[in-house]
């Protein structure tokens, strides 16, 4: 993974974040990050002062970030609020499963992962809550329903299929949309919203 981006801060993030994908997270060193982003181990430290832990925690809340961000563009011409979310889950789950990073460290340390991801959860729960409501207001919604309340039940919803499906089949296009139509949305949308 070449790294692209020009500011020196993000050069580290995205550095770091080739590391964890090529040695995990015990094993990449701020050494390593330096090494990858072409910059001098004193400058790793000029933006991450506190040394391995706070560079290893914000490079794995940039990459969170980066996910979301790379999600919202996938799912950005959806015609309407029930091909968005069904778009989103698809997309979600295809890049969990591909993202090199996060496959390496639950195959070589998950129990270091949940830790990581624990921090940048509430981050990244709001700006999801924040983004489906933006969404929804748009929406033919329900008599009563918050589209702010709504968006943060479907940021909780959506996060924990994308993590473990349960018994939906998230590669399944069918079930996906029966996911979204008959459980998620029914309660939030108007029925004549969801035959589309």
């Amino acid at each position: 993974m070449a790294v692209v981006t020009t500011e020196p801060r993000d050069r580290i993030l995205e550095a770091t974040v080739a590391c964890l994908g090529r040695y995990g997270i015990a094993k990449t060193t701020v050494d390593d990050a330096a090494r990858e982003a072409g910059l001098a181990r004193a400058t790793v430290y000029r933006y991450f002062p506190d040394g391995k832990e706070q560079l290893i925690g914000e490079s794995i809340t940039w990459a969170v970030g980066q996910f979301f961000h790379d999600l919202a563009l996938a799912v950005d011409g959806a015609p309407d609020f029930p091909t968005l979310m069904e778009q989103a889950l698809i997309h979600a789950h295809r890049a969990v499963d591909e993202h090199v990073v996060l496959q390496k460290v639950l195959e070589t340390e998950p129990e270091r992962l949940l830790p990581q991801l624990t921090q940048s959860a509430p981050q990244v729960q709001a700006v999801l809550r924040d983004y489906l409501a933006e969404k929804l207001r748009g929406a033919d919604l329900l008599p009563g329903v918050d589209p702010v309340e709504a968006g943060d039940w479907l940021a909780r919803m959506g996060l924990s299929f994308i993590l473990a499906e349960g018994r939906w089949d998230l590669t399944d296009p069918e079930s996906i949309r029966r996911l979204v139509r008959e459980e998620l949305l029914v309660s939030i949308l108007r029925p004549e919203s969801l035959s589309a």
